[in-house]
């Protein structure tokens, strides 16, 4: 067949340029991605087989073979895999449908190092070979084709790639890179080896290289010297699933060098868990929590696959099992291995599986576990872990009713009694600090920590020495609306109804609350001049030091959820019109119902209104009416 020249895609281009002039400063991972590639395809035959054993004929032994040519300064891995044809070549290499190129260049921080680990994450590992080439050939043969339906790929990565069908005697892929002239380290026997084990030592397959090349036999007299015969091929990884090997062989660099392996990361799992279960049925699991979020944890969201490494009896099933695993918990990495799954399982054979049910409980069980004794034995990593993966563990409380006390033991907040958005306190000790005749847990919803921290409704709560939850996620209000209890104590939250703190005794100091009366007819002029923007206005007893706070009703959403769902094009049901608090021993509010201009009053009415929406975190619906109001009173001043 001719050779075809084609042009890669241009987000794939734009993939090969990164590559090639930045994310140099990590360049050893090339051989890591390559060796993970050609473990995939071996997984994938492997399966194949199980439905076509004759895909296996004449080499049913799978492996990885890596080689090197110094004079030709050439590096190539080898597998005898699934292969591919023609057709997948162009989809899989020149293409954006299945590398994963958009979300990667979508994905990059600018930070060359950090850039260089999303490699593998999104499927774009055949890429890195550019960082240590300048001219990649990739020849291939689909398993099951015939020797004359082989195909060669090739390509200096700077704009098109060469492609036709060649004679190739053997199904799975080979990778040949020329290497670049700066590149010679990776033509030493000893530098691979170390790569491999740094990396790769517990991929499930051998992976060979040539061994030390014996001397050559002597020549007799008057003979010809004789060549010296080829080194053999001989194993540099374990080649063992390190999940079915004993616990007690294993150590915790052989645990966080698998957990690499499966993150496609040089990050380190911050606690894992592994477990043989025999009985009912039999199966493995290795849990891992990661130590830093996976690029698509908020990104992608609930709505990318996420889940388990699953196996049946060692043979590689699916990537991400998502039946196994509930949303709450896809930060979590790992594998498990069944005996007694079906091998032709399907994603939809797993949704209603009994077994797969069971095995997701324990995961489930096994997590919170974990995470209980890392809370418990090590709260430095525990906080490590709250602020990476906080926002997601809370959605436990609305999807896993039968967890939610244990999930609502581990939940973490910053509070009033915190220095900052990172000092986090969990519900226990909160009730361990609650003031005499306290009977709820108070929080508070906001934009951000600051807006939380210094909004008026804790005018109040500050006075009275009472504790309250900032809760600045944008989960956090949907979230604790599950949690109606903790240890019998009620949720409140500080910026809606009425607040009663009167059993409470002021702290040493503090400011005595206001009478709520306002001056008469007060109330009936702000509620004239402000309409239906307002439900009410009534006098406050939560405020202090500023003139007024918007407050809604106790079972209405706040006021930061229903502009969450205002930004997200939903209405927000459950949201009405707020009511206006004044402070009736405010100078403001003196001064208002002094006023006889009623339009001077209601640019004061406005104006007040404005500045409470404002200290909720609230969008002013007109700006320039409220600079203009604002500096006409300022000068009539």
């Amino acid at each position: 067949m001719t050779t075809e020249t084609r042009a890669f895609q241009a987000e794939v281009q734009q993939v090969l340029n990164l590559v090639i002039h930045s994310l140099y400063s990590n360049k050893e991972i090339f051989l890591r991605e390559l060796v993970s590639n050609a473990s995939d395809a071996l997984d994938k035959l492997r399966f194949e087989a199980l439905s076509k054993p004759e895909l296996l004929a004449g080499d049913p032994e799978l492996a990885i073979e890596i080689e090197f040519d110094e004079t030709a300064r050439t590096l190539t891995i080898r597998d005898n895999g699934i292969g591919m044809s023609h057709d997948e070549v162009v989809e899989n290499i020149g293409t954006i449908a299945r590398s994963g190129t958009r979300r990667f260049l979508d994905a990059l921080s600018g930070d060359a190092r950090k850039d260089a680990q999303l490699i593998g994450q999104f499927g774009v590992g055949f890429y890195s070979a550019y960082i240590v080439s300048d001219k990649v050939e990739l020849r291939t043969r689909r398993a099951g084709a015939e020797a004359n339906e082989g195909v060669l790929w090739s390509s200096d990565g700077k704009g098109e790639y060469a492609i036709e069908t060649v004679e190739y005697p053997r199904r799975g892929t080979e990778i040949v890179m020329h290497l670049k002239e700066d590149e010679s380290e990776f033509l030493s026997s000893w530098r691979l080896r170390s790569l491999i084990h740094k990396y790769s030592e517990h991929i499930a397959f051998p992976i060979r290289m040539r061994g030390e090349q014996p001397p050559a036999p002597e020549a007799e007299e008057g003979a010809e010297a004789p060549q010296p015969a080829a080194a053999e091929m001989e194993t540099v990884n374990q080649a063992a699933a390190l999940w079915a090997r004993p616990k007690a062989d294993l150590s915790d660099e052989d645990y966080q060098g698998f957990f690499k392996h499966l993150a496609h990361s040089d990050g380190e799992a911050l606690c894992w868990s592994h477990n043989k279960v025999e009985g009912n049925q039999s199966y493995t699991s290795l849990l891992y929590i990661p130590s830093k979020a996976p690029f698509d944890l908020f990104g992608g969201g609930r709505d990318e696959r996420h889940g388990l490494k699953l196996y049946i009896k060692r043979v590689f099933i699916m990537d991400a099992a998502e039946q196994l695993l509930p949303a709450y918990l896809r930060f979590v990495r790992g594998v498990i291995d069944s005996d007694d799954l079906p091998l032709n399982v399907s994603r939809e054979l797993l949704q209603d599986n009994r077994l797969t049910q069971q095995i997701r409980s324990a995961v489930i069980k096994r997590t919170l576990d974990q995470l209980d004794k890392l809370a418990q034995d090590q709260p430095e990593k525990f906080a490590d872990f709250w602020r990476e993966f906080g926002q997601v563990f809370k959605e436990g409380l609305t999807e896993d009713f039968a967890h939610r006390e244990r999930i609502a033991k581990l939940l973490r907040f910053a509070s009033t009694q915190s220095e900052g958005a990172a000092q986090t306190v969990s519900l226990s000790d909160y009730l361990g600090r609650m003031r005499p005749n306290q009977t709820a847990i108070y929080y508070i919803t906001a934009e951000s920590h600051l807006a939380a921290r210094n909004s008026p409704h804790l005018e109040a709560f500050r006075a009275k020495g009472v504790e309250v939850l900032l809760a600045s996620d944008r989960i956090d209000e949907w979230a604790l609306s599950y949690l109606h209890e903790f240890d019998g104590k009620p949720f409140v939250s500080v910026a809606k109804g009425d607040i009663d703190l009167g059993n409470i005794d002021n702290v040493e100091g503090a400011s005595v609350p206001p009478a709520a009366d306002l001056p008469e007819g007060l109330a009936d002029r702000l509620k004239s001049v402000l309409g239906d923007r307002v439900k009410a206005v009534r006098g406050s007893s939560r405020l202090r030091d500023s003139a007024a706070v918007l407050v809604v009703d106790q079972h209405e959403l706040s006021l930061h959820t229903q502009r969450l769902l205002k930004q997200a094009g939903q209405a927000a049901a459950g949201g009405g019109a707020p009511t206006l608090e004044l402070n009736p021993a405010h100078a403001i509010t003196a001064r208002l119902a002094a006023e006889t201009d009623e339009a001077r009053f209601a640019d004061w009415a406005t104006l007040l209104y404005e500045q409470a929406v404002l200290s909720e975190g609230g969008q002013l619906e007109d700006p320039s009416g409220f600079v203009r109001r604002l500096n006409g009173l300022l000068f009539a001043a």
